[in-house]
C-alpha cells in the first residue's frame, strides 16, 4: 500500500509512518523540519520518499506531488496529520497572524494535499482519505478557540468531501485520542505525560486506519483504546 502522510518529522506523524513501514507499506511523507526529513531519508530509504513541505503553501504541495506521483501509482491512503495548536489564551488575545497561520496549516493545508493527491485516487476508483480531527473538533475548551475552529472545520470539510466522492472511495474525520506529544504538552504541560506515547498509540492506530474503507465514508470515528479525546 502507498501511504501519504503529512507532518511526519515528529509526534503522531513520525510514529504512524514508522508503524506503517514496519507493517510493510510504502510511505510518502512530508514535514517542515529539515533535520527531521534528513533523518527519515537516512533511516528509511527507497521506496519511501521524504520531502520538506509546508502544506499551507499550495505551490509546494503541488511540487511534492510531481516528485512522488507516477502514472498508474496513486496513493491508496492519505493521512492529513500536520497541524498546529495555539498557546492557550482567550480568543481576543490570540494575535491575528497566529490565528491565520494555524488555519492555513490545519485547514487550508488539508485542502491543498487533497487537491493534489486525491485526483489520481479518483482516476483509479479507490482510496481512503483520513483527516485527523480531535475531541476539540466535536467539543470545546477554554483557551483553544483557534484550534477548535480548525478541527470543527475538518469535521465539516471531511463529511462534505465524503458526500462528493464516488463509490469506492472514502473520506473520514478521525480523532486520534489523547497522546503525549509536543502539541499536547503545549496545551496541558506536564499533565500530558499521563497519556499514551506516540509509538504505543501507533501500534493501535495504524492497523485500525488500514482497516477503514468505503463502508466508513463520512463517518466521524475515533482511534479506539487511547483514552479520552484531546
Amino acid at each position: 500500500m502507498r501511504i501519504v502522510i503529512t507532518g511526519v518529522t515528529r509526534g503522531l506523524g513520525r510514529a504512524l509512518a514508522e508503524e506503517f513501514i514496519a507493517l510493510g507499506h510504502t510511505v510518502w511523507g512530508c514535514g517542515r523540519s529539515p533535520e527531521g526529513v534528513l533523518d527519515l531519508r537516512f533511516t528509511y530509504g527507497e521506496p519511501h520518499r521524504w520531502e520538506m513541505v509546508d502544506v499551507a503553501d499550495a505551490g509546494k504541495v503541488e511540487l511534492w506531488g510531481h516528485k512522488v506521483l507516477a502514472p498508474g501509482e496513486p496513493p491508496d491512503l492519505i493521512v492529513n496529520n500536520a497541524a498546529l495548536i495555539n498557546p492557550r489564551a482567550p480568543l481576543w488575545e490570540v494575535p491575528p497572524a497566529d490565528f491565520k497561520r494555524l488555519i492555513d496549516v490545519n485547514v487550508t493545508g488539508v485542502a491543498n494535499v487533497i487537491a493534489v493527491f486525491l485526483p489520481p485516487m479518483l482516476a483509479a476508483g479507490r482510496g481512503v482519505v483520513i483527516n485527523l480531527s480531535s475531541g476539540w473538533g466535536r467539543s470545546v475548551s477554554p483557551g483553544v478557540a483557534p484550534y477548535c475552529a480548525s478541527k470543527w472545520a475538518i469535521e465539516g470539510l471531511t463529511q462534505a468531501l465524503a458526500a462528493d466522492l464516488p463509490a469506492g472511495l472514502a473520506a473520514i474525520p478521525l480523532s486520534p485520542g489523547t497522546i503525549d506529544t509536543d502539541m499536547l504538552r503545549q496545551a496541558f504541560g506536564d499533565d500530558a505525560a499521563q497519556s499514551i506515547k506516540p509509538a504505543a498509540w501507533a501500534k493501535i492506530a495504524a492497523p485500525y486506519i488500514l482497516g477503514l474503507g468505503p463502508e466508513h465514508n463520512g463517518q466521524s470515528l475515533s482511534v479506539p483504546r487511547t483514552g479520552a479525546d484531546d
